[in-house]
C-alpha cells in the first residue's frame, strides 16, 4: 500500500527547530516532496534504477535525480505519476566545456528532463576567473528555461573558502540559476547547516537552496528545511519518509534533537 493511503494523509504535522527560538511544521508529504531521489551511483543497472523510480513513485517525491543515460529510462517509469526527473550535467566534477554542458542539457531535455543539476567549473572559480563561471552557467540556464526546465547549480563546497561559496552563489544568480546547491555528494564533504546558512545569505528569495551530502535521516532533513532548503537529494527516502509517517503517527509537534 501507498504511504499515502488510507488513514495517513490526515496525520499530524511533524515539528522541527528553525535555530532561532522558533519552530516551523510540515507533513509527511512536504517532507518527501523536498526530495530529490538520487540514483546516481555510477554501479547502478537498469534494474536498480527501474526500482528506485518504484521507490520515488510510492513516496511520491519531487524528483529522481538520475545520469544522462538513464533519463530515457526514468522518464517511462515515472509517466503517469507526479514525479519528475532532474538529469545531471557536467557531473561530478564540472570541467566539461560550456559547449558540451549545453549539448548535455539539450540532450537531457529532449529524453524527458524536467530539471537539470550542473555542476560549475569548480577550477575556474577557484582561479578567479569570475565572468567564465558566470557565462557557463548561464548558457545552460538559458537552453534550460528556453523549453521550461529549471536549473540547480553545485558548487561542491568543500573546495571554496566562505568568500568563494558567496561569490559563486552570487553568479549563479546573475546567470538566472533556480538553485544553488551545496555538493554532488561525491566529493569529500557534503551538505553542512553552516553552508546552507551561508548560501541563503547570499541570495535572493528568488533563488531556492538545495542540500546534497549527508541528509540521511528524518533529522537532518527537518534541519535543512529549517535553513531555507525546498530540496535535497538522498539515497536515504524510504528511512525518512517511513519515520515521518511514524512520528506523525505519534503526535508530531515534539522535534527531535539528534547528535
Amino acid at each position: 500500500m501507498s504511504p499515502i493511503g488510507p488513514g495517513r494523509s490526515h496525520l499530524p504535522r511533524i515539528g522541527s527547530h528553525t535555530g532561532k527560538g522558533q519552530s516551523m511544521t510540515c507533513s509527511p508529504r512536504e517532507i518527501a516532496k523536498m526530495i530529490d531521489h538520487s540514483l546516481l551511483r555510477p554501479e547502478l543497472t537498469r534494474e536498480d534504477v527501474i526500482e528506485g523510480c518504484r521507490v520515488a513513485k510510492k513516496y511520491e517525491t519531487a524528483t529522481v535525480c538520475c545520469i544522462p543515460t538513464d533519463v530515457g529510462l526514468c522518464r517511462r517509469e515515472l509517466e503517469g505519476s507526479s514525479v519528475k526527473v532532474s538529469a545531471v550535467v557536467a557531473f561530478p566534477h564540472g570541467n566539461s566545456t560550456t559547449a558540451t554542458k549545453v549539448f548535455e542539457a539539450e540532450r537531457a531535455i529532449a529524453d524527458g528532463a524536467h530539471e537539470l543539476d550542473m555542476v560549475l567549473h569548480i577550477g575556474r572559480l577557484i582561479g578567479g576567473d569570475l565572468d567564465y563561471v558566470r557565462a557557463d552557467v548561464r548558457a545552460v540556464v538559458e537552453v534550460a528555461h528556453k523549453h521550461g526546465v529549471l536549473v540547480k547549480v553545485i558548487l561542491e563546497n568543500c573546495y571554496l573558502t566562505d568568500d568563494q561559496k558567496r561569490t559563486a552563489c552570487r553568479l549563479c544568480e546573475e546567470a538566472g540559476a533556480d538553485w544553488v546547491k551545496t555538493s554532488t555528494g561525491f566529493a569529500k564533504g557534503g551538505a553542512t547547516l553552516e553552508d546552507l546558512a551561508l548560501m541563503r545569505a547570499a541570495v535572493s528569495t528568488r533563488v531556492q537552496l538545495k542540500a546534497a551530502g549527508g541528509v540521511r535521516d528524518l533529522d537532518m532533513a527537518l534541519k535543512v528545511r529549517a535553513a531555507g532548503c525546498s530540496r535535497f537529494g538522498a539515497t536515504a527516502t524510504e528511512k525518512i519518509v517511513e519515520e515521518a509517517y511514524r512520528r506523525a503517527a505519534e503526535g508530531g509537534d515534539q522535534p527531535r534533537h539528534s547528535s
